[in-house]
């Protein structure tokens, strides 16, 4: 199921964004983290690494629950299948909204070596039937 033009608008104009993935025990506690929205798409990386506790249990799970801009939705956390453009967009992304807090933050969420910890999100339909 495709986002909405509101639903991109507040969600990638949203400084942060919360994430919680789905588990055995029901969804996990949200983390906050930073978003970028290239095009009609979204995406979220690892500012840790592959290491970190949510990336490891989003990419377990497969799905969970995002809120931002006043949006909240069940999503698909899509294994990164980005080309180098796209990385190169997401990268330009993450520099035009988190650049005003210095190079370190944002080194952490860009360049080569974020793009293993990619994630793009997918909204999920409501009803349980998702048409992307």
């Amino acid at each position: 199921m495709a986002w909405t033009a509101d639903e991109l608008a507040r969600i990638g104009g949203a400084t942060e964004l919360e994430l919680a993935t789905d588990g055995p025990n029901g969804v996990s506690a949200f983390t906050t983290m930073w978003v970028a929205r290239v095009g009609d798409e979204l995406y979220v990386r690892s500012a840790g690494g592959p290491g970190r506790p949510w990336f490891r249990r989003a990419r377990a799970s497969g799905g969970g629950r995002i809120r931002a801009g006043g949006v909240e939705a069940a999503v698909h956390f899509e294994r990164d299948d980005a080309n180098g453009a796209t990385h190169a967009a997401i990268d330009a992304e993450y520099h035009r909204k988190y650049d005003r807090y210095g190079p370190g933050p944002v080194g952490h969420v860009t360049g080569t070596t974020s793009h293993a910890v990619t994630i793009r999100l997918v909204k999920i339909d409501p009803s349980g039937a998702n048409h992307e």
